[in-house]
């Protein structure tokens, strides 16, 4: 057995791609930052009690567990930042107004997912607590699509859905857990088949209203022909408000839109509207995101939030090759003066690198474009 074999789905990221990533985590916490989002760094290990609460039982599945070798209590890895931050908006902080965070870290999944289709995500988001409106959702929204460019992904998609539309046709039928989870399933693989034999037995309006579920995808003309095709539920109703909304914030920002009302990822973990981010040339979401007002309660304090994350090894591995950075090769010299130089070079963010002595028929391996040469009585940078 070789000792060096990395498990399956977990990657070293070598200097060319740690050196992007950095570069766009840097990007996304600065812009993160002008928006008034507040940086925390939640811990790696907690207790699977309170890392999965209210998350659902898919975080659960995904998580890694060990046992606390100094308590006895189960410990789980996390596989999701978010339930941190909303535990801790609920109790270290303990604000009542409204609370923006931000994250980047390490997650790791018992199985692989993602553009990366690792274990081992880097996980950067933002989170919004304590505003119940479609407002704050419009905010998170545009914060990701800025978010986006900033790291070089341009025409950005963004596909919206509401859970509360599914809510509000089920609520009263008294569906089976198990019956449940198969018509959210039959509804994603839009699978009519299946539709038309779990909906037996439901209400007429309803049954036809989950049927219609199905065929509701497309562009803007999506969210009238739900008007016209759904029960005018106030809930759905008001979830359709906040869809178009949205969508007409972020069209006048030259951001595509569609929609899915079949769309329930993370149904049990969501409770109003989620989107996810696409953009030319990807097959999945870059980013996903949406409302889940319900996850605080589980701490003692619901608060209304909605956030986004994404994977930063994801983006890293879908755009194109990284190139390397440019360089300054220094002699390796007893000079003052060239010692100052190489500080002032520094100083304004240039990368200069030692030529120690012995190496020399290395040199092509350090990626330097250019070279301190000395030229009469100073050191000047010269093409390489």
């Amino acid at each position: 057995m070789r000792n060096w074999l990395l498990p399956e789905y977990i990657e070293d990221v070598l200097p060319a791609e740690a050196a992007r990533m950095e570069q766009m985590r840097r990007a996304l916490l600065d812009l993160f930052h002008t928006h008034g989002y507040q940086l925390v760094i939640p811990p790696m290990l907690e207790y699977v009690e309170s890392l999965m609460s209210g998350a659902g039982e898919d975080l659960d599945l995904a998580t890694f567990k060990v046992v606390d070798l100094l308590s006895g209590r189960l410990m789980g890895v996390r596989a999701d930042i978010t339930p941190q931050t909303a535990r801790m908006d609920a109790h270290l902080l303990n604000r009542q107004g409204v609370t923006r965070l931000c994250y980047a870290g390490s997650v790791l999944r018992a199985r692989p997912d993602g553009l990366a289709q690792t274990r081992e995500p880097l996980q950067v988001g933002a989170e919004l607590y304590g505003h119940a409106g479609v407002e704050s959702d419009i905010e998170i929204q545009r914060l990701l699509v800025q978010g986006l460019r900033a790291v070089g992904i341009e025409n950005v998609q963004l596909d919206f859905s509401h859970v509360g539309i599914f809510r509000a046709l089920v609520q009263g039928s008294k569906l089976s857990e198990a019956r449940e989870q198969s018509l959210l399933a039959a509804l994603q693989n839009k699978d009519k088949s299946a539709l038309t034999e779990l909906t037996d037995g439901l209400d007429a309006q309803a049954r036809a209203a989950l049927l219609a579920l199905a065929d509701l995808y497309g562009g803007i003309e999506v969210l009238e022909r739900a008007e016209k095709t759904l029960p005018a539920h106030d809930e759905i109703r008001r979830a359709l408000r906040e869809l178009r909304a949205a969508a007409e914030k972020l069209q006048g920002e030259e951001v595509r839109v569609s929609f899915d009302l079949g769309e329930l990822r993370g149904y049990h973990y969501h409770s109003g509207m989620v989107f996810a981010a696409y953009a030319e040339g990807y097959a999945k979401p870059l980013a996903l995101g949406g409302r889940y007002d319900e996850i605080g309660s589980v701490f003692g304090r619901a608060r209304p939030a909605t956030g986004f994350s994404l994977d930063l090894r994801g983006l890293a591995t879908a755009l194109p090759p990284a190139r390397n950075g440019k360089a300054i090769l220094a002699p390796y010299v007893d000079d003052a003066k060239l010692d100052a130089k190489i500080a002032e070079l520094r100083a304004a963010g240039e990368v200069v690198i030692a030529d120690l002595p012995g190496h020399e028929a290395h040199r092509a391996e350090l990626g330097c474009d250019r070279v301190l040469v000395k030229q009469g009585d100073i050191w000047a940078v010269v093409a390489n």
